[in-house]
């Protein structure tokens, strides 16, 4: 489903003026920053500086108010303290402003109060017709208009850089800067109270100047928005969240509810949106300095190339870990590297060159080049000392100048090779900064110095191709509310939905019980309603063989629990069958989420459990379900035969979509879900409203 196209933000980051609010020649004042920093691109359009005392700034004459400059003004940067902020405002919104920079706080981050203020401060502006960055914001830039509205310098490059924090943009500058990327844009995303994380996202993914989308965020506001123009992008983008680790604020009633986190959630969204999700600012600038400088996709199969079998193996663990395949070289591709390399090289995967390389340089290159030509990996990883002979050409005694030369000769082959094949090549090097390495860099090859690193720039640049495109699945209509959650009440609302349970009845007393019976052969299943954990609580009564059994138990049951009412259902046939659990809990920010995973008295112990936003289509489910570390039950195990994946997987879409229609339902679960051969049948039931 196509998005919305976003709000018009080209006041803010190509405005047709500018008006500094607070202009300062103390340096100690953010406005003394943010004016110089605005004074850097006089030429590209008028800059006002506005100081209450008048005078000068920076050797240039101050406003001594907005109104005062005499000509209209595009966007305000408002460098002034909280109690001044509304007539600030006002002044802009008369001059015309269609876009106000908000470097104050006192707001939202405050309590209650300053949440009130902040509101009637949005609404104002949005009456205007205006946007507003910020409160508690540090300023925006955008290179590829000249403008400069905040503390920092950023170097030119591809990457839009959407942030709460103003010390991690400048980390990521130093780290990148190695790497050759730089910044488009820089916004500090403060309050988000009118312009948010999402309306940003839209923006620079149609700004031609952006490549990829950094984003810092400890709120979301609408996370599930965000994961939409994420997924609508068309361009890679790269999420690095604080707090991802705390559990859900709500007490959770369920399993469902109990097992799923802040951090499960995130993860969820970003995988079905397609945004790479980083947890430290080094592996930000990993994944940035990967994307950015190649635009190759590949599959998982990775070749790891070495001139050491030290670093050759340390590099096939990282690859691994980072989710990369390390498959043996078939019999082809290993008989034509022996005939490239000499007797002790190893050519099965990790290849390594076993001192070739200081006899050869050149066996760097053919050695890449054959190993980018083989259908038998879809990318190369280089590791270990390349770049090692140029660095330390004077170290090397007579012959070092002719290794160095050999060794930037191959860099140059390398170059020539990658430039000619499809698959992406990552470099790790002792040596990063040499000038073999650079030479590499300087044409979008990464250089890593740590092994870790190449590894986890080599996933970014991997797809799943039978996972399809990234795409968030539309929430559908609300539906009624659900008024009573109640077992039987719930079991209707899901059957009417497509999913299959056993017989049952309410029952409240024995005559009802027999009655029921009567209805459908044993053995029987009984159940005390009105307890949230009916098993934990001894309410359930398993594999009943008749009457009897069944009017025994009821009568023992009901002395103990003493339940309002109680359901007979019919037994399933467990025999072949895997239980699973589907639930899915509401979050605030990223509304429902599904949960998968292996059910019944397991669910808890074993923790094999998946998630996704909801709903969730069949063929996202059932990749899901054959993605638990227990998937192998599914497929059979010692005999076993497999179950009907399908039908689990069609479960989970009707249960999920039951859960999205109805936003009153907190939580919902149903567990176990009894998967056989023969089809998918939902034993228990539970509901939360909110």
């Amino acid at each position: 489903m196509a998005r919305t196209p976003g709000r018009d933000l080209t006041p803010l980051f190509d405005p047709t003026s500018v008006a500094v609010v607070g202009a300062s020649d103390d340096p100690a004042k953010y406005g003394h920053a943010i004016a110089a920093q605005a004074l850097r691109a006089p030429g590209r359009r008028p800059v006002h500086l506005v100081n209450r005392r008048g005078g000068t700034v920076l050797g240039r004459t101050a406003a001594p108010s907005l109104a005062a400059i005499g000509e209209p003004v595009d966007l305000a940067v408002l460098s002034v303290p909280g109690e001044g902020f509304e007539a600030a405002v006002e002044d802009a919104l008369a001059c015309g402003a269609r876009a106000l920079v908000a470097i104050t706080a006192g707001f939202a981050e405050t309590g209650a109060a300053g949440l009130e203020r902040q509101r009637a401060i949005t609404a104002r502006v949005r009456d205007a017709g205006a946007v507003l960055v910020g409160p508690n914001c540090l300023g925006v830039a955008d290179n590829t208009t000249a403008l400069y509205l905040a503390s920092g310098t950023f170097a030119p490059g591809g990457i839009a850089l959407l942030s709460q924090s103003g010390n991690l943009a400048l980390e990521l500058q130093l780290r990148l800067a190695p790497h050759g990327s730089g910044f488009s844009r820089f916004v500090s995303l403060g309050n988000q109270a009118d312009v948010t994380l999402v309306d940003l996202v839209d923006d620079c993914a149609r700004h031609e100047g952006t490549s990829a989308i950094a984003v810092y965020a400890e709120d979301f506001g609408d996370g599930r928005a965000f994961a939409e123009a994420a997924a609508a992008a068309g361009k890679p983008v790269v999420l690095l969240s604080a707090g991802r680790g705390s559990a859900s604020a709500r007490s959770a009633q369920s399993h469902t509810g109990a097992l799923t986190t802040s951090a499960d959630v995130v993860a969820a969204a970003c995988r079905d949106a397609g945004v790479h999700l980083v947890a430290t600012p080094r592996e930000m600038t990993t994944v940035l300095a990967a994307l950015g400088s190649q635009g190759r996709r590949a599959g998982r199969r990775t070749a790891i190339f070495t001139d050491g079998g030290g670093h050759g193996a340390i590099a096939a663990d990282a690859a691994e870990a980072a989710g990369l395949d390390v498959p043996e070289l078939g019999e082809a591709a290993q008989a034509r590297l022996r005939g490239m390399l000499w007797q002790q090289s190893a050519v099965g995967n990790p290849v390594d060159l076993a001192g070739m390389g200081e006899q050869d340089p050149g066996s760097y290159a053919t050695t890449v080049d054959a190993l980018l030509s083989t259908d038998e990996v879809d990318a190369v990883l280089l590791t270990g000392y390349f770049g090692g002979y140029a660095a330390s050409e004077g170290d090397l005694g007579d012959g070092g100048a002719d290794l160095a030369q050999g060794e930037l000769r191959a860099a140059r082959e390398i170059v020539r090779a990658h430039a000619g094949r499809p698959k992406p090549l990552v470099v790790q090097s002792m040596y990063p900064a040499s000038p073999s390495c650079r030479l590499l860099a300087d044409a979008g090859i990464p250089v890593f110095g740590a092994t870790e690193d190449a590894a986890r720039a080599l996933a970014a640049l991997t797809v799943d191709e039978p996972a399809g495109p990234a795409a968030i699945p539309p929430l559908p209509p609300p539906s009624s509310a659900v008024r009573d959650p109640g077992y039987h009440s719930l079991r209707a609302l899901l059957g009417a939905a497509g999913l299959r349970f056993p017989a049952a009845r309410h029952i409240t007393d024995e005559a009802q019980l027999l009655s029921a019976a009567a209805e459908f052969e044993g053995p029987y299943v009984l159940k005390a309603l009105h307890l949230l954990h009916k098993s934990d609580a001894g309410g359930v009564a398993l594999g009943l063989p008749d009457r009897a059994a069944l009017l025994a138990a009821y009568r023992e049951m009901h002395t103990r629990l003493g339940a309002p009412a109680y359901s007979v259902e019919a037994m399933a046939d467990l025999s072949d069958g895997v239980e699973l659990i589907v639930g899915v809990n509401r979050d605030p920010r990223f509304g429902p989420v599904a949960m998968v995973g292996l059910g019944g008295i397991l669910t808890e112990t074993l923790h094999d459990v998946a998630f996704a936003l909801a709903p969730v289509p069949p063929a996202r489910a059932e990749r899901l379900l054959r993605g638990l570390r227990t998937a192998g039950l599914l497929a059979g195990a010692r005999g076993r035969p497999a179950v009907e994946v399908t039908a689990a997987a069609e479960a989970v879409a009707r249960i999920t979509e039951v859960a999205a229609a109805h936003p009153e339902i907190a939580e919902l679960e149903v567990n176990p879900l009894l998967v056989r051969p023969d089809g998918a049948l939902a034993l228990d039931a539970r509901a939360v409203l909110a």
